[in-house]
Order: structure tokens, then sequence, then C-alpha cells
């Protein structure tokens, strides 16, 4: 792997301390690398590319240009977190694209979960690159690519952008913590002074809420999608396991069954509530949720997201299940 080895005598960064000397060893490198050119970033919102956006605004300031790309399948209140930390509160060169509309007319009518995430990954990259085209004097493009991805898919973390760059874009790659481990960019979060559930944020696929909406995806079920999620996190964290649930999810599927609401039956969608712990994402386990917490959480989602009527909670390890459903 040449350059992709980590260094064998790299300490692993669990506290503070080392947080702080990998951060001021990162700073000079960076500086020495990027000098007064531009650098631009893909800012998801997710832990990886928040931390390498927090280092660059520390080494070159305004020199790092960050995309943030709105593809209409991001979880509740990401884009406007990702704009209060990074524009608002670190004064970061931050550009916003409201693509929604763009992709989910795109995926009209797509039923099959390859040809969503081709369409997802090429609208991205074309967004992207409208928008990398309209500036000036970027010579380095920066990933939050981790050592999982390279150990996993190479040097470029294509599924960062949900399928890699253009081959025009002939930018070279500046990856800061290409050799830490998920843990490790957590820690290194806290010290940059990321929020607690910014630097906790669970794994979340390029395609986003579009792997949890199966089958066609409507502009009504993803909200349903996007607001079941946001009760489940919300809940997850009042009891005390956000953090310490690997990842949990909610999934609206493109059928329905008959319930009740207001005595009158009523034909909604029910909603699968997953949540499993991994290591290494190669199997999973489940977590066993409280009864009570599960009661209450069917009693929310049910009450408060329009459409649903049922809720279900997935007992299924992988294998045989995925831990996502697309």
């Amino acid at each position: 792997m040449g350059d992709n080895k980590r260094p064998e005598n790299m300490e692993r960064i669990t506290t503070p301390e080392l947080a702080d000397a990998f951060i001021t060893e990162q700073l000079e490198a960076l500086r020495a690398q990027i000098g007064d050119k531009k650098v631009l970033l893909a800012l998801s919102g997710g832990v990886d590319s928040s931390v390498v956006a927090a280092l660059l605004i520390k080494a070159v300031g305004k020199q790092l240009v960050c995309v943030h790309v709105n593809h209409g399948l991001l979880r509740k209140g990401e884009p406007e977190q990702v704009i209060e930390v990074f524009r608002d509160n670190l004064d970061a060169n931050l550009i916003y694209v409201d693509a929604s509309d763009r992709f989910l007319s795109k995926l009209t009518d797509v039923t099959d979960p390859e040809i969503k995430r081709k369409i997802i990954g090429a609208e991205f990259i074309d967004v992207f690159a409208e928008e990398a085209g309209k500036l000036d004097g970027i010579e380095f493009l920066a990933q939050g690519t981790i050592y999982p991805d390279i150990l996993e898919s190479g040097p470029v973390k294509a599924h960062h952008n949900v399928g890699g760059l253009p081959e025009e874009m002939d930018f070279e790659l500046v990856e800061p913590v290409k050799f830490l481990f998920k843990d490790e960019v957590r820690v290194v979060g806290r010290q940059l002074g990321l929020p607690e559930n910014m630097v906790n944020r669970q794994p979340f696929p390029g395609p986003g809420l579009g792997v949890r909406c199966p089958g066609a995806i409507t502009r009504d079920r993803l909200e349903a999608v996007r607001e079941s999620d946001a009760i489940l996190r919300e809940e997850f964290a009042a009891h005390g396991l956000e953090g310490k649930v690997w990842q949990y999810v909610t999934v609206v599927p493109d059928f329905k069954s008959t319930g009740v609401r207001n005595d009158v039956r009523a034909f909604e969608w029910p909603c699968i509530i997953r949540a499993v712990n991994t290591r290494d994402a190669m199997t999973a386990t489940i977590e066993e949720i409280p009864y009570d917490l599960l009661a209450k959480l069917a009693a929310r989602i049910t009450s408060e997201v329009p459409g649903i009527n049922r809720v279900l909670y997935d007992v299924t390890p992988k294998p045989t299940g995925t831990i996502e459903y697309e």
C-alpha cells in the first residue's frame, strides 16, 4: 500500500492529549502541503468530513471551500446543523446547495436499489462538479478518508461522495485523517470543539435515507422515514443509548396494512426499527431495546408521523439480514 499504510509506531489516539498532539502535527503538515492555494471539500456533516473541515479551517482558514450538497435524503436537521456549526460558528467558507428537487425528480418511479444508488451517485458528482467549476484557483481536494476505507476499498474514499469524482478534476488529495480509525476520529473531533451529536453521529450511507425507503421513493414516505428517524434518535438519546448502540434506524417499506385511526379504518405504512451492534460491519448483533422504550416509540411514531399505523422491531442479525435495507 506504500504511503497508505498506517505507520507501525503510530500510537492509538485514545486521550485528549494524544488528540492535541495529532492536531498540532496535522496543522503543520496541512500548511506545508497546501501553502497559499485553495482546497475543496465535500462536507456531508458526518464525523469524518466534519473533522477534516475543522482541521483545515484551523490550518488554512478561508482557503478551504466547503460544499454541502443537500440531496433531499439527509436526516432531519442535518443541513441546518452543518450551516450553524461551520458557517455561523467556525466562519467557514461554505457553499450550501439545496438540490433536493433535482435528486428526487430523477428518482421518481425507480425501484431497483442499485439503480437508485447510481442515480444518486452520478447526480452528486454532477452537482459537486458544477459548484467546483464556478471556483478559481482550486488545486487540492480534501476527503474524509479514514483507515478502514483504505483497508476495504483502496486509497480513495469513493463512497464518501457516493461514487468518486470525475477524472477531469485533477486535484491533489488532502486526507489528514486517513490513518485513523473511527473512534480516533471522534476523539480528535471533540478536541477540535465539534458538537457531541456531530462527533457521535452514526454511520450514514452516501444515498442517505434512500436506502431506508425501499422501492420507489415518494416524498411523503421519505418524510415519514425522516420524522420517525428523528423520534428514534431523540428517544435513544433520552434513554442513554446514544453512543452505546452502533447504529439505529427506521425504515418505511413500500406497502400498507389496515389499521384504525379515530375509529376509522386506516390503510397506512408500517415503520420498522432496526438497532444493531458491530465491530466491523461484517457481522452484527441485535440491541435488546427495553419494552417500555419500544412502547413509547410505537406510541410517538404512530401518533406523530403521518401515514404510519404500525411499528415493528427487526430482530434479524447479520447474517442473514444486512444492516441497511438496500
